[in-house]
C-alpha cells in the first residue's frame, strides 16, 4: 500500500470512527436532557430529530415535547387524521395548539382532541371553515382549563358555541368570534355571565353585535383590557359610556367604522381609562376636537392611534396630543383633509417627537406641503412616513427629509409625466414609458 493510500485509510477509519462514537455519545445524554432540548424545537424540527436514530424517534415523539403545536405553516395539507394522531400521542401534555387556515379540520377531529387533551389553554380555530357547534360543544365539555380560543372566520358558529363555553369554560381570559355572522347579543350575553375573568374579546364585522351586547360585556367583566369592536355598526355612545365606567383596566380598544360614535365617547375614555394605549377609530367621523382635546389632557399612555377619516378634526387636534401623549408612537391620519403644516409642527414640538413618534400615515392629506417634512427632520426615531396622494409634496424635499433621517421609509407616490403630444414627424414606435427604450 502507498502511503497516499494508506492515508485515506486512515483518514476513512477516522470520519467512520467518529461517526460511531457520536452514535454512541447521542444513546449516553440522558433522556431528560434530550427532551428538555426536544422542547425548544418546532414541529418540522421534531420530525426531523425523530428521522436521526430510533433514540431519538421515540423522544422526539413523545407527548412531552409537544406541549405548544402550531401547524399554521402546513395549513390546508393538514387532514383530519393528522390532528387525530397529534391528539392520541400528545394527551393531557398538549396546551397550546394552532390550526389557523386548516380548512379540511372539521368536528371529528376536534372531537377527538378535546377527548384526550383536557389540559389544552389555548386554542386557534381561526379560519377553519368546517368546524360548528359540535366542535365547541366538545371542547366546552373536557377542557375546563381553557383560557383563549381564537373562533375567527368560523362562519358556522352560532350563539350556541358562547352558551356552550360560558357552562364549561369559567377560567377563558380571551375570546375572538370575529367575522362570525350568525353571533349576536343573546350569545355575548351568555358568555358574559360565565366568563367573568374575560380581558380580550372581539367580534370584528359581526354585524349582530349591539349596544345590549356590549352593556353585558361591560356588566360582567370588568376585567377586560383589550376591545375589537370593528364594523360593529350599530354601537351607540351609550354602551361606550358604560364600558369606560365599568371597565378601567382598558388598555386597547378598536371602534372603527362604528359610525353613530361622538365626542361623547371620547369624553368618558378620556374620564374613566386612564391607561388606555391604542385606539382606532377610523372611519368614526362624527368625532372632533373636542374629543380629542379630553383624550390628549387625561390619556397620556397613548402609543398608537388610527385616526383615518376621522374628517372633522383639524391642526388643534395634533395640539393637543403633542402636549398630552409624550408617548405617541404611531399615528394615523390618512383621510383628514383638514390638517395642515402647522398640525405636524405642532406635533413635531411635542415631546413625542423628539423620543417615540416612528410611524406617521398622511396619505390623501390636501394641505399637506413640504413644510411638514422640514418640520419632521426633528423626529429622530421616525421609521416610516406615508404620503400617497398628498399632491404638494415634492421629490426634493423627500430627499431632503432622507438626507437627515438616512433610516426612514417613505412610501409615495407621483404620477408619470405625461409626454408631449408628437405633432411632426412618425409615431414613436414605442410608447416613452416602455423598458424597451
Amino acid at each position: 500500500m502507498t502511503n497516499s493510500n494508506h492515508r485515506h485509510h486512515r483518514i476513512d477509519q477516522t470520519f467512520l470512527g467518529a461517526t460511531e462514537l457520536d452514535d454512541e455519545l447521542i444513546k449516553q445524554l440522558p433522556k431528560e436532557v434530550l427532551l428538555r432540548v426536544f422542547s425548544y424545537l418546532d414541529v418540522v424540527s421534531l420530525c426531523r430529530c425523530a428521522q436521526v436514530c430510533k433514540y431519538w424517534n421515540v423522544l422526539a415523539l413523545d407527548g412531552s415535547s409537544w406541549q405548544k403545536i402550531n401547524l399554521f405553516d402546513f395549513q390546508r395539507d393538514i387532514e383530519g387524521p393528522v390532528i387525530e394522531n397529534i391528539s392520541q400521542r400528545c394527551g393531557g401534555f398538549l396546551k397550546s395548539l394552532s390550526l389557523r387556515g386548516c380548512q379540511s379540520v372539521g368536528d371529528q377531529s376536534i372531537k377527538t382532541l378535546a377527548n384526550h387533551c383536557h389540559n389544552i389553554e389555548h386554542l386557534d380555530l381561526s379560519e377553519c371553515k368546517k368546524i360548528t357547534d359540535n366542535s365547541v360543544t366538545d371542547i366546552s365539555r373536557y377542557c375546563s382549563k381553557l383560557t383563549a380560543i381564537n373562533l375567527d372566520s368560523c362562519s358556522n358558529i352560532t350563539d350556541n358555541s358562547l352558551k356552550y363555553i360560558s357552562d364549561g369554560c369559567p377560567n377563558l381570559l380571551e375570546i375572538n368570534v370575529s367575522w362570525c355572522d350568525l353571533v349576536s347579543e343573546n350569545g355575548i350575553e351568555a358568555l358574559a355571565r360565565g366568563c367573568v375573568k374575560l380581558r380580550k374579546f372581539s367580534s370584528k364585522g359581526c354585524k349582530q353585535i349591539n349596544d345590549n351586547a356590549i352593556t353585558c360585556l361591560a356588566k360582567y367583566c370588568p376585567d377586560l383590557m383589550v376591545l375589537n369592536l370593528h364594523s360593529c355598526e350599530t354601537i351607540s355612545d351609550s354602551s361606550i359610556r358604560q364600558l369606560a365606567a365599568s371597565c378601567p383596566r382598558l388598555q386597547k380598544l378598536c371602534v372603527s367604522k362604528c359610525v353613530e360614535l361622538t365626542d361623547l365617547s371620547l369624553m368618558a375614555l378620556s374620564q374613566h381609562n386612564q391607561q388606555l394605549n391604542t385606539l382606532e377609530v377610523s372611519g368614526c367621523r362624527n368625532f372632533t376636537d373636542i374629543g380629542f382635546q379630553a383624550l390628549g389632557r387625561n390619556c397620556k399612555y397613548l402609543e398608537r392611534m388610527d385616526l383615518e377619516e376621522c374628517s372633522q378634526i383639524t391642526d388643534l387636534t395634533l395640539a393637543h396630543l403633542a402636549t398630552g401623549c409624550p408617548s405617541l408612537e404611531k399615528l394615523t391620519l390618512s383621510h383628514c383633509e383638514l390638517i395642515t403644516d402647522d398640525g405636524i409642527r405642532h406635533l413635531t414640538t411635542g415631546s413625542c417627537a423628539a423620543e417615540s413618534l416612528s410611524v406617521l400615515e398622511l396619505d390623501n392629506c390636501p394641505l399637506i406641503t413640504d413644510r411638514t417634512l422640514e418640520h419632521l427632520v426633528s423626529c429622530h426615531n421616525l421609521q416610516r412616513i406615508e404620503l400617497f396622494d398628498c399632491q404638494l409634496i415634492s421629490r426634493a424635499a423627500i430627499r431632503k427629509l432622507k438626507n437627515h433621517l438616512p433610516n426612514i421609509k417613505v412610501h409615495a407616490y407621483f404620477a408619470p409625466v405625461t409626454p408631449p403630444a408628437v405633432t411632426t414627424g412618425h409615431r414613436p414606435r414605442y410608447c416613452r414609458c416602455c423598458e424597451i427604450l
